[in-house]
Order: C-alpha cells, then sequence, then structure tokens
C-alpha cells in the first residue's frame, strides 16, 4: 500500500473541533520556493503539510491509569535515547581541573571545529541577527565533563557505577578536584543542543537549500562555564539568544565512563533548572518556523509554566511546535504535564520505542507501531524510533516503517537526537514524503551511531547533505510507489 504525505486523509479521527495549523513561515520566504529546485520547500509541498499538520484540540482523551515511577532515573543532559535506526562530538579536550574553591579551568580548542566554525566565534559582535528563526529550541543549557575512570575511583567516590545522580555545587567541586591532573573533554551539551547543531551543520551549505537559521534559549550563568557554553553553540552556527544570569552558576554533567562502557553520571542544575518566559523569549515566537522543547525541563515545575506559554505563543504565531520526549522516568513522575502540552499545542513529538509505550500506558509487549499509531491520534506527527529495528513515523492514527541504515555501531549515545535533527531538516527542506523523510533521518542517526562521540561531525554533515541535494527527485519519485507500507503489525 502506497502512503505519503499527499494520501493522507483529511478526516479527524475524533469529533473535536479542527484548529488549521499553518506550516512555519520559511514556506513563505521567496528562496524557499525557488523554482529553480525541486528540493526547496515548494508551494505544493506547503499545501501538503498545511493538510498535515490539522490540530485536533484534545483534553481528556488521554491514557488516564496510573503509573509506577522508577525509584532509579537514568535520564541525562548528555544526549536523549539511543534508540535510532542504524545496524566532533564538539568537545574541547583539556585538563579541566578544579581547584580548591572548584573554579575550572577551560581549554576553548575542538578537533571538530572548522576555520569557519572558529571565525563564526571571532565575528560575533559584529554579526547581526537574521530577521527570522527557521528553528528555536528551547532547553538545558549544561556543560558536559566526560573522562574515562577504573572502578577503584568510583569507589573512592562512593559512587554506583551506571546511575545517575543530582549533585550539588560541593559535591560536584568534590568530584572534579578528584580528577585533579587528568585529561577529560568539555562540551557544551544537553540532548538539544546535540539535535540543533547537527540541524545547523546539515543547513550551514547552500547545497539543499537555503542556509538554516537555528536558535537555542535556555538558561547559564555569568560564569566562564556559562560563557563556554555559548561559545561553543555559536561556533556551531547555533545562536544562544539568552542573557546569562547574573551571579548565577551554569549547570554541568560530569559522565565517568569505566573500562567495561558503563557510565556514571553527576548532574549539576545550576541556573539550567529554570528558565524563565521574558519579553525576550515571547518576541522571538513570532520570528520562528519551528519551536522545539526539551522534555527533560519538564523536570521543573516553573518551568514547565515556561513551557505552556511558549508553545500557546508560537502555535498563535502560525510555527511549529515540537517536544522531545527525552525519558521515561521523565514522562512518568510528568505525565500529566506531557499531555496538556502534547495534546493542546505539539505538532511534532520525538520518542524512542520505550517511552512512545510509556505515553500511552502500554506494556512492553506491545509494538512500537502500536504506539505509534495511538499517538498520532493526539499529535499530527509522530516520531518513534526502535534502534537497529527502525524506526516509524505516525500520521493520524497510520504508521509508516522506516527500514534501519545499515552500520556498524561504536557509540548509541546521541542516535536519537542526531535522528530527529533528520526529521527537522526534512520538514524544513520541504521533503514531500514521509518515509523518504524517515530515511533521511536514519541516515544522519546511523553517521552519528558509527562514530564516537554524540555530535555529526562537519565533514559528514556535509556529505550528508550533498547526498540529500542529489537525491532531491528521490523522494517526490518513490511517494508514488509501494514501498512507503503502512505497517500491519
Amino acid at each position: 500500500m502506497s502512503f505519503s504525505l499527499i494520501s493522507l486523509p483529511l478526516s479527524s479521527p475524533f469529533p473535536n473541533s479542527i484548529l488549521l495549523r499553518k506550516f512555519p513561515p520559511i514556506i513563505s520566504i521567496p528562496e524557499l520556493s525557488s523554482p529553480s529546485s525541486s528540493y526547496y520547500a515548494s508551494s505544493t509541498t506547503a499545501t501538503l503539510y498545511s493538510s498535515l499538520f490539522i490540530r485536533t484540540t484534545i483534553h481528556s482523551r488521554r491514557p488516564t491509569c496510573s503509573l509506577l515511577t522508577h525509584s532509579n532515573s537514568t535520564f541525562s543532559s548528555m544526549s536523549s535515547g539511543t534508540d535510532a535506526s542504524y545496524t566532533d562530538d564538539g568537545s574541547s579536550d583539556s585538563s579541566c581541573c578544579s581547584s580548591a574553591t572548584g573554579e575550572l579551568g577551560i581549554s576553548d580548542s575542538d578537533d571538530d571545529e572548522t576555520p569557519q566554525e572558529r571565525e563564526n566565534d571571532e565575528n560575533e559582535s559584529s554579526a547581526s541577527f537574521p530577521e527570522r528563526w527557521h528553528i528555536l529550541g528551547l532547553g538545558q543549557a549544561m556543560v558536559d565533563f566526560s573522562g574515562m575512570v577504573d572502578n577503584e575511583f568510583l569507589g573512592r567516590l562512593g559512587l554506583e557505577k551506571g546511575t545517575r545522580k543530582v549533585v550539588n555545587h560541593e559535591e560536584r567541586g568534590r568530584v572534579l578536584r578528584a580528577m585533579d591532573g587528568c585529561s577529560y573533554k568539555a562540551a557544551a551539551g544537553g540532548s538539544l543542543s546535540n539535535t540543533l547543531v547537527a540541524l545547523a551543520r546539515l543547513g550551514g551549505q547552500s547545497i539543499g537549500g537555503p542556509l538554516l537559521n537555528v536558535a537555542m534559549a535556555g538558561s547559564v550563568g555569568s560564569d566562564p562555564l556559562g560563557e563556554f557554553y555559548r561559545s561553543k553553540l555559536r561556533r556551531a552556527n547555533v545562536n544562544f539568544l539568552s542573557a546569562p544570569v547574573k551571579d548565577g552558576t551554569t549547570g554541568t554533567v560530569i559522565v565517568l565512563t569505566t573500562p567495561d562502557a558503563q557510565r556514571t553520571m553527576l548532574a549539576y542544575q545550576g541556573t539550567s533548572a529554570r528558565v524563565n518566559y521574558d519579553s525576550c523569549l515571547a518576541s522571538l515566537m513570532s520570528k520562528t518556523s519551528i519551536l522545539i522543547v526539551e522534555g527533560y525541563l519538564f523536570e521543573f515545575p516553573d518551568t514547565i509554566k515556561t513551557i505552556a506559554m511558549a508553545c500557546e505563543e508560537a502555535r498563535r504565531c502560525g510555527a511549529l511546535v515540537a517536544i522531545t520526549a527525552s525519558d521515561i522516568s521523565c514522562i512518568e513522575r510528568h505525565y500529566d504535564d506531557f499531555w496538556d502540552i502534547m495534546a493542546n499545542y505539539a505538532d511534532v513529538i520525538f520518542a524512542n520505542s520505550d517511552e512512545a509505550r510509556t505515553f500511552c500506558h502500554f506494556s512492553s509487549k506491545e509494538s512500537p507501531v502500536s504506539a505509534t499509531r495511538y499517538l498520532s491520534h493526539f499529535v499530527p506527527f509522530v516520531s518513534v524510533t526502535d534502534g537497529h529495528k527502525g524506526s516509524y513515523i505516525g500520521v493520524k492514527g497510520e504508521a509508516v516503517y522506516i527500514p534501519p541504515t545499515r552500520c556498524v555501531p561504536l557509540d548509541t549515545c546521541g542516535a536519537g537526537d542526531a535522528y530527529a535533527s533528520g526529521i527537522l531538516y526534512g520538514l524544513l527542506r520541504g521533503v514531500s514524503d514521509l518515509r523518504g523523510m524517515g530515511t533521511l533521518a536514519s541516515k544522519v542517526a546511523s553517521v552519528v551511531v558509527a562514530q564516537q562521540g554524540t555530535r555529526l561531525r562537519v565533514q559528514d554533515a556535509a556529505k550528508l547533505e550533498e547526498t540529500f541535494a542529489f537525491h532531491n527527485e528521490w523522494s517526490a519519485i518513490r511517494s508514488d510507489v509501494g514501498s512507503d507500507q503502512i505497517s500491519s503489525l
């Protein structure tokens, strides 16, 4: 059975009032509808997407049974789930040692940066922001410190291997002092930043279309770590738009990896735990085509209010709203909050198979395609990854299966973040069939899985975009053949 955006039914599965959702304003930008390239988002594609993103207002149709909450949360700011389709970590390698006062010395070199990206940082002060942002991310801004340690090191600090622990400022300093003299990496971390950097690098060449304007809003302190975070994103063509919090302390995640590949994580939230909805953030909504919200922000009650206000304003201004699930434990603890945002504002949801089942209150025996179909009754566009088995895109109660892109996996951390960047890239570039968009995302994830580190490298992004542009008619051709299968599982 053939299935693409062209064949989507316009009827809603629910009798609620229908609200037409506009495709992101990027479509109206003249160069994107240029007749010179069929790969750009054309007026036809805009019409197709308009029919896709028809919103159904839903308030009480979500599952209502109770949940058992896991006592041990495994969520991390390092990256989202590893279940992307596959069969530059953007970091600086330095001796980031703490003094007795807990201050950090950070080298600002980056093996993965190109000369052009370094120039982006040097010229930032004289650069002016674009009139519109193709995508704006709202998420946790935390610096990641990652290094290799042995089991004895964990034992000396009383740390349980393979767990995640929230620590205070003093505990963070104690661990960093213990690592004094050790070499480890510092990076502008976070699941959302992985996605945004990959998207900026994919859209950083004028091959598949105009350069993509990518930005992030969040909360960093006025300390050296805050400037480090902003600088790292800026170099990767991701503009961090929020002003630093005066006297604030930037959040960090220390990732300690033992020889058996077990990761022990220590998170210090700092200022990242609170993102305020101020006039600056409000004004950005009218200049944004897609707003993507990181699910980890749902951990903080005050920030949930910011999420709701930002999503409401984004919808009012005609932008699409995307939500990342981020973590099962986070979903379980804030289930109602997630659903309130998803059902009333979200146009796109990103989740792995376990997260999707959690949203649906499905058991682990339920197939991911069932969860994808179910969620697509509430959210217009659902992206569910299932590791080496592939992925699914759900629309209006149906699910399109995306075969995995074969590769030799080295590090699955960050695979889901990379997959999301591919979906967003497809939406912004006007890819007109669902399977083509999913295949594009799967290829991006497979490249990240086949390397060490969570970030899509600059050279790999350039190769991928060249491939996408070269096959710019591929999606349109395949949208009318039987490969876009509706799963019957």
